[in-house]
């Protein structure tokens, strides 16, 4: 037989990727002053921004509070010349003037006071005739309807309902019509 020649090869150890040198150990005195001053640094920044938000926090009350206080004001100062004028008819000598002159200058207040109330976005519910709506009426009572066509429509407007914008702020208190059927014949 024929000898063959084996050559032996050493392997060389594989190295890690990365492993050049060893990392650096920082001492255990070194990474306890760190960290307490990493901790001290959040607790600031914590601390500072939890004043801040209780300083904003303070400034939107103290702004909506004054904002509120403007509003109130504006809605004063728009009706106060209506105050003003009833005023006026509420001192006039009834001997010295007649009831259409006072019935006319009262009407003329309520013009005036509804003019700046509607500039304002309030308005009245006192609609009768129209179909009867829980979300802005309030049924008192009921009265026969004199046909099935005004069945649960609103008869009559006791007192009147405001809305302010699109919130209610007293439903119109109403007689409502029910149809009863055919009315009996007389006799």
């Amino acid at each position: 037989m024929t000898d063959k020649k084996h050559r032996h090869i050493e392997p060389k150890p594989i190295e890690p990727v990365g492993a050049e040198a060893p990392l650096p150990v920082e001492p255990p005195d070194q990474a306890i002053a760190r960290l307490e001053g990493e901790v001290a640094a959040l607790q600031d920044k914590y601390l500072r921004l939890a004043a801040e938000y209780d300083n904003f926090r303070k400034r939107t009350t103290k702004e909506r509070a004054e904002s509120w206080a403007r509003a109130q004001a504006e809605v004063v100062q728009r009706l106060v010349d209506g105050l003003d004028d009833l005023a006026r008819f509420a001192h006039v000598d009834p001997e010295q003037t007649d009831a259409k002159a006072i019935h006319d200058g009262v009407d003329l207040v309520e013009r005036k006071l509804w003019k700046e109330l509607e500039a304002l976005g309030v308005t009245r519910v006192d609609q009768a005739g129209v179909p009867f709506d829980p979300n802005v009426h309030e049924a008192v009572t009921a009265e026969p309807a004199a046909s099935a066509e005004q069945d649960h429509m609103v008869g009559r407007v006791l007192q009147a309902g405001y809305r302010f914008r699109e919130t209610l702020l007293r439903p119109a208190r109403v007689v409502v019509l029910q149809w009863r059927g055919e009315r009996p014949a007389d006799g």
